[in-house]
């Protein structure tokens, strides 16, 4: 007896061990990746043998650690669902022993713990460390701007500690709640992630139709779009015409020793020629393949991907009407590799999965659409430490709540888990119904303005309403700026 509790003692430690060592080697591969991308865009210009070089290394180092949860939190649930279906699959497979439901479970729980950790201490820490001085009359150095950090993390803490207590009272005043909010770690902090996950979810709802929209425009300026009736060498003639036009005006101008007013005009004209210049001229190498049938190609998948999308929302609200155990709150955890979640198998699992994928591809892009954080546009090895904390966050939040949206929209059937399933709002019948319907309404809208602009346009040309500038959109603004690729006849 005693040895087999021995042997049942070492198999558990030889699996925690093989956990952690999977979690770790998953966490390196996704640290490496986000390493790489941050360097890519971070400012080049910052890396100067200094105590400031220093502070932007450590801060750095947490943008990367965040970014890599981000990643982390992204590819959570799809990779629960390829798991479960790969244990569905091959049951006793011994190559596969270590998918299980103890890594799954373990794996929510880190991510949970570690965005907890990102959000809540390690990116303030990095923006008030990049940001301090040290205390006026101290003596400057790393150690008093470390001191000041804390000291701001600690005024802030008790700010939200404040905030959320009072928010909580006004919500939920009873003396069972008011007590419970003294339990920092089993209910305060989930609660105050909760109310984050609250805050990713309306975001996520604000950008992904934006970006399901914006998709179609930006893989348009990607791809090499098919030519129809347009003769490309007539417009490289002109656009050649252009260049050297704007050229002899300058060089004119620098050869009598002087700049025209409009100096500064004509470098912007000429920068926008010589752009549109680069882009006739992929148009022009481009194969017959890539220009007549990858667009179309790419173009119908993303159709196809908004499309099951919307539709599948709108299955989920009558999911919800008729039965209320679709609720997200009042799923019950089968268990990883004891049934499958997916009608279909893994042929909707795999759809799953691109589809998450995808909507936080269109979150993302939607979030730099909008004009409120266009600032945060990072741009490559011109970005400063500051844009970068503030995308690292953005991301983190977007990231965090994607699980939760991809349930909540009925995306996937897969439960959430750890502390993920514990949010109080998931239970909410009214805001679950509310948060389908938005996601719904706004995205056909999204897609019905996008795809009508074009209409638009016309009709107010039509009506003598095209200088009222009735239609402001971005989207509008850049395709009629596109439009000078087009048969151009002015010089």
């Amino acid at each position: 007896m005693e040895e087999d509790d021995v042997t049942i003692r070492e198999q558990n430690f030889h699996s925690q061990v093989r956990e952690y060592i999977i979690c770790f080697l998953l966490f390196a591969v996704l640290y490496i990746v986000s390493y790489c991308i941050i360097t890519r865009y971070k400012r080049k210009s910052d890396e100067q043998e200094d105590e400031d070089a220093v502070v932007n290394r450590i801060s750095m180092y947490l943008c990367t650690f965040t970014l890599a949860v981000s990643g982390g939190a992204v590819l959570l649930l799809p990779f629960s669902i390829i798991s479960n279906e790969i244990l569905l699959s091959l049951p006793k497979n011994y190559y596969i022993q270590w998918l299980n439901g103890s890594l799954i479970h373990g794996l929510w729980n880190l991510v949970s713990l570690f965005s907890n950790l990102c959000l809540f201490v390690l990116m303030p820490f990095a923006y008030f460390f990049l940001e301090s001085e040290g205390f006026a009359g101290s003596k400057k150095g790393i150690k008093a701007r470390v001191l000041e950090t804390f000291v701001m993390l600690f005024l802030l803490a008790l700010l939200i500690l404040g905030i959320v207590w009072v928010a909580s009272a006004l919500i939920d005043n009873d003396a069972a709640s008011m007590e419970s909010l003294y339990d920092l770690w089993e209910f305060y902090l989930p609660y105050l992630y909760s109310c984050i996950s609250l805050m990713g979810g309306l975001l996520l709802l604000m950008c992904t139709p934006v970006g399901l929209s914006r998709m179609f425009t930006v893989m348009g300026q990607l791809l090499v779009k098919p030519t129809i009736l347009e003769d490309l060498d007539e417009q490289m003639y002109l656009i050649q015409l252009q260049e050297e036009a704007l050229h002899h005006k300058l060089n004119g101008s620098v050869s009598h020793h002087h700049l025209p007013p409009d100096s500064q005009h004509l470098y912007k004209e000429l920068d926008s020629v010589q752009t549109q210049r680069n882009k006739l001229e992929r148009r022009r190498k481009a194969s017959a393949w890539e220009k007549n049938l990858l667009y179309p190609i790419v173009m119908l998948i993303l159709l196809a991907g908004t499309a099951i999308s919307v539709f599948l929302v709108a299955l989920n609200i009558l999911y919800l009407l008729v039965d209320e155990t679709a609720l997200p709150k009042a799923s019950t955890d089968p268990g990883i590799g004891n049934m499958s979640l997916s009608t279909f198998g893994v042929v909707q699992a795999v759809v799953e999965i691109i589809l998450m994928i995808y909507l936080m591809v269109s979150s993302v892009v939607g979030f730099y659409s909008l004009r409120i954080f266009q600032g945060l546009t990072p741009r490559k090895d011109d970005t400063t430490m500051t844009t970068i904390i503030g995308c690292c966050v953005s991301i983190l939040v977007l990231s965090s709540a994607l699980p939760v949206m991809s349930r909540t929209l009925g995306i996937t059937r897969f439960d959430l888990l750890g502390d993920f399933g514990r949010f109080n709002w998931l239970g909410n019948f009214y805001i679950v119904l509310s948060y389908n319907l938005l996601f719904a309404v706004v995205t056909t809208l999204c897609l019905v303005r996008k795809f009508t602009s074009a209409v638009r346009e016309e009709l107010l040309k039509a009506l003598g309403l095209d200088k009222l500038n009735l239609s402001n959109s971005p989207a509008d603004a850049e395709s009629s700026k596109l439009s000078a690729n087009g048969h151009q006849k002015t010089l």
